[in-house]
């Protein structure tokens, strides 16, 4: 029987998942970065700073909506684009907290999660090998996954070293007229960096330059910690190229239920909504209502989670930088990336899988989430998940700087 290839090979060796088996029964699938940290902290007993879900649930009102929702029968298939409720909820956050104006019937979609929308944008733009797809390096892991999925070439750039901004002479030589999407993720996993309004500009003004679309990846964006989010589409000459991507998961603390969502011109959401219903059809409907209730939330509640965010990420940054970490204070999202190079670490990966865990504290190396080629440059980063309760952080701090001593 011949080796049987494919999409599922293209999107494994994307998300570097593909190792020869040393048994000799050919390649096999591995896991990912996440589910390996996780499975290694439930072994040893360490605290999980490592995968990114919060260990708190998130406001009464969005719990108690989806039980209501539930009990009143919201319990089989929701119409393909989401509820008109929701969709109208999403529409009337895009104004609210950025003066962008979008029909909730043809410019907004519901999809089964930020991760799901990206990959049905991926699919619905690209049209073959010959185009490209621009990511800033490092990544979140599933952009390269779904890009080979969808059998376009990744080309990225970098982010380096403390700041993490991009270099825009780099950028504007990797944006060519080849390039299909140039995909932002603003605030940044896994750095925790917010771009600068002059990287934004930059961006669409290369998308204006070489027609491509902008995919902007926003699921952090109620999680800025030094001024409000700024979303690519509100730009001057954005929105008519932009398809912004965003989910209630990381807002709300229910990463779980899996709610996201799409916004831009009719055409672009079309093309999404043409493929996702190929894909999940329709997504949680007790859970939809639940969310546009929180996203109908006063204002306070929404200051009140970027500041709780930030206070737990000084927290944490006390901790590594007590055991002796150099610490890029992040801007925004769940991320602190630390170097262990002051430690004598030159591996973070195996420094993560040892000696890190042994010290009751688990993260995730950096390296998971570039391309092999870039791995050296990045080979002591360590990144940390600052969304857990304090007195897990305080525990965590405590542990760490036991290591130190």
């Amino acid at each position: 029987m011949r080796d049987v290839a494919g999409a599922w090979r293209r999107t494994a060796e994307g998300a570097g998942l593909l190792r020869t088996d040393p048994s000799g029964g050919g390649v096999v699938v591995g896991s990912t970065i996440f589910a390996e940290m996780t499975a290694l902290a439930g072994r040893t007993g360490a605290i999980n700073l490592g995968q990114g879900f919060p260990d708190e649930d998130g406001p009464a009102e969005v719990l108690e909506a989806a039980r209501d929702a539930i009990a009143r029968g919201a319990n089989q298939y929701a119409p393909g684009p989401g509820i008109p409720e929701l969709r109208q909820a999403i529409a009337e956050h895009q104004q609210r907290f950025y003066g962008l104006g979008h029909d909730p019937d043809g410019e907004v979609l519901v999809t089964t999660g930020a991760t799901e929308a990206l990959a049905s944008a991926l699919l619905a733009l690209i049209d073959g090998p010959e185009d490209e797809v621009v990511v800033f390096e490092p990544y979140y892991d599933s952009y390269a996954a779904c890009v080979a999925l969808a059998g376009a070439t990744l080309r990225t750039v970098p982010l380096r070293w403390p700041d993490f901004q991009p270099d825009l002479d780099e950028l504007a030589d990797a944006v060519t007229d080849r390039t299909r999407v140039i995909l932002v993720n603003n605030p940044h996993n896994p750095t925790g960096t917010v771009f600068e309004r002059r990287v934004l500009e930059e961006i669409v003004s290369l998308a204006h330059l070489h027609d491509a679309v902008v995919v902007s990846d926003e699921v952090y964006e109620h999680l800025t910690f030094d001024a409000p989010h700024l979303p690519v589409a509100a730009l001057p000459g954005a929105a008519e190229r932009t398809l912004t991507i965003s989910s209630g998961g990381k807002t709300f603390r229910t990463t779980g239920w899996k709610i996201g969502w799409a916004c831009g011109p009719a055409e672009l959401i079309t093309a999404v909504q043409t493929v996702k219903q190929f894909l999940t059809y329709t997504s949680g409907s007790p859970f939809q209502p639940a969310i546009a209730a929180g996203l109908r939330l006063p204002d306070a509640f929404f200051a009140g989670i970027a500041a709780d965010m930030k206070r737990k990420s000084e927290i944490l940054g006390e901790g590594l930088r007590a055991a002796g970490l150099a610490v890029s204070a992040p801007r925004g999202s769940y991320f602190t990336v630390a170097d262990a190079s002051s430690l004598g670490v030159a591996d973070a990966d195996a420094f993560c899988r040892g000696e890190l865990a042994q010290a009751g504290v688990v993260a995730i190396p950096l390296t998971a989430f570039v391309t092999p080629e870039r791995r050296a440059e990045y080979a002591s980063l360590v990144r940390f998940a600052a969304c857990k309760r304090t007195e897990v952080l305080d525990e965590a701090a405590a542990r760490l700087a036991a290591y130190a001593r």
